[in-house]
């Protein structure tokens, strides 16, 4: 699977959670309202369907992610889980439609850990604290990124494809969702290797992925979640993932550590948070819910197929994660200067 084995990722987990204990607890605890009216609250909830908003495009890796939990959560909830996409601005139209909603649990946001700090980094005319104007509820799922090139390039590894990007300055296209992981990992490469290759942003990935198809686009970073059917069909071809070790997807596709881009190894978590002031009560039902959620074989199963490794864990795991993707993230964005258009 993409991204750290279970051992792995329980060592990391337990090593995070000591980043934010203080900040987590403060964070659930905004609210203004009563712990007795918020735990009648709870009580009740959900009495009507819950709103998911994603502020990716659909075919996304998050959009995929979130439609094979939100029948399970369902289920379990008694409600329906509806899916709401809401793409653009590099995800601060989603971010925007959550922060200002209800904080009474049925408007979540589903995200990932690296775009949800880099979005705020790198926005004109809007600003949000990742930690502070959001409450984390669970770790759904993580995943890595994968680097592929179309089938006809003359390039079959990460060294030879920066060889020949080097060798024909100015004539590939990167093509990435503006505001993005993928955005800022393309662009530490092409900084890393020195390489002349035009920037092409999209809505979303999932543009980019139609234009290499298409070809117009040459280079892609993206999840295993939308890039691992075509690359088994042929229709592209990978030459580098960003996990720690090869991927059991794709063994025989080298490491960013191995193609010496060891800065570019970046593992992304994904998962649900609610507006600051959501109640604790509600966090801890959806937690709980999610959790169990991500015990039946079958959703997992199909996470893994996919290259997705289920997680799942507390409200203060997932703080700690995002809490440790902005220290990771933030010197770098303010270093590379750019801002989304």
């Amino acid at each position: 699977m993409l991204g750290q084995d279970h051992t792995e990722m329980e060592k990391t987990m337990i090593t995070r959670r000591s980043l934010l204990s203080g900040t987590t607890a403060a964070g659930l605890s905004m609210s203004g309202i009563s712990f007795a009216h918020g735990q009648s609250q709870a009580q009740s909830y959900p009495d009507r369907p819950i709103k998911v908003i994603l502020p990716y495009t659909a075919g996304s890796p998050n959009d995929m992610m979130a439609r094979m939990i939100a029948p399970v959560l369902s289920s379990r909830l008694g409600q329906s889980v509806v899916i709401d996409n809401r793409p653009g601005g590099g995800t601060t139209i989603g971010l925007k439609a959550v922060m200002t909603s209800k904080p009474d649990g049925y408007t979540l946001l589903y995200t990932n850990t690296p775009t949800h700090v880099i979005a705020q980094l790198v926005a004109r005319g809007f600003t949000y604290d990742p930690i502070k104007d959001f409450v984390p509820i669970v770790t759904v799922g993580s995943t890595s990124l994968v680097l592929v090139v179309p089938p006809t390039l003359p390039a079959n590894s990460l060294q030879e494809f920066i060889a020949y990007a080097k060798a024909n300055p100015g004539t590939l296209n990167f093509g990435y969702g503006q505001g993005t992981l993928p955005h800022l990992v393309g662009e530490a490469f092409k900084m890393a290797t020195g390489t002349d290759i035009a920037s092409i942003p999209y809505k979303g990935g999932a543009q980019a992925v139609t234009d290499m198809l298409g070809g117009r686009i040459q280079m892609i970073l993206s999840a295993g979640a939308t890039l691992l059917p075509l690359i088994r069909e042929g229709k592209m071809k990978a030459i580098a993932v960003t996990s720690p070790v090869r991927s059991s997807e794709l063994p025989d596709v080298s490491t960013m550590i191995e193609g010496g881009l060891p800065a570019l190894t970046t593992v992304t978590y994904y998962g649900f948070l609610g507006s600051a002031g959501t109640p604790a009560e509600v966090v801890a039902r959806l937690n709980s819910e999610v959790n169990e959620s991500l015990k039946s074989a079958e959703l997992r199963a199909s996470m893994i197929k996919v290259g997705f490794e289920p997680t799942g864990g507390s409200p203060q795991d997932f703080a700690a994660l995002i809490a440790e993707q902005l220290q990771r993230w933030a010197p770098i964005v303010k270093a590379s200067g750019f801002q989304m258009d």
